[in-house]
């Protein structure tokens, strides 16, 4: 059983009490806010494994709550998943550059969440001991990838990414030189395959680029296939 905090940033009551009970049911612990504000003040007070936020809420919307999430040094680092409408692709593309780690469509499957929030928690978890061959530590002149640390660095100075953009660098790095299409990142990063969520990746990419500055330029998009890190 899993013993995890999670909160759920949900107006909707009947929603939020099936996602308690689906979350609860999983082994998870569960806290709960109906709008914005008081989430925001609940993350910042209990400091949850992760939170899973609506975008549509009274008051402070879950745009603005994950752009304080992120902001704030205490909860920068806390996975974010949102929960949006069907009709809701550019706002959740803007919840992905803002920081969020992934999103889920109503209606859910509640299965589906459950997996979605497993592989997100994994990516944030301490790496197990590497076998004897594998390569931990990785450096493409200033800019250096410590896998068993979680750490990486550009010219010197650690640079903070969260776990899905440490993964996904990470992924790249790993296999430099090759192209790996969106649907292998989809599964090696964000850990389940699907369809209809290409724009993920990009939106990803783009955000992990801003952050690694003058090396942004060593991943390159392969038009129509994925990226690649560039020897």
């Amino acid at each position: 059983m899993s013993n995890e905090r999670l909160l759920v940033v949900e107006d909707d009551e009947d929603i939020l009490q099936l996602l308690t009970f689906t979350l609860e049911s999983a082994g998870f612990d569960v806290l709960a806010a109906s709008d914005g504000r008081s989430g925001l003040e609940l993350a910042m007070r209990e400091q949850p494994e992760m939170v899973i936020l609506d975008l549509m809420l009274p008051g402070m919307s879950g745009l603005d709550v994950c752009k304080e999430l992120k902001r704030l040094p205490a909860t920068a680092e806390t996975p974010v998943i949102m929960l949006t409408a069907r009709g809701e692709e550019v706002d959740r593309i803007v919840g992905l550059e803002l920081g969020a780690d992934d999103y889920v469509v109503k209606p859910f499957s509640p299965r589906e969440l459950v997996l979605r929030i497993k592989a997100v928690l994994k990516r944030g978890a301490p790496a197990s001991a590497p076998e004897p061959e594998e390569r931990t530590r990785w450096q493409v002149k200033g800019l250096s990838l410590d896998l068993e640390a979680h750490r990486v660095e550009i010219d010197g100075e650690e640079t903070q990414l969260t776990a899905t953009e440490f993964k996904l660098l990470s992924e790249l790095v790993r296999n430099r030189g090759r192209v790996r299409t969106r649907d292998q990142l989809l599964n090696t990063v964000w850990g389940y395959e699907f369809e209809g969520y290409a724009r993920t990746v990009d939106t990803h990419v783009r955000r992990l680029r801003q952050k690694i500055g003058d090396y942004a330029a060593y991943v390159e998009t392969i038009r129509g296939v994925g990226y690649r890190f560039r020897e």
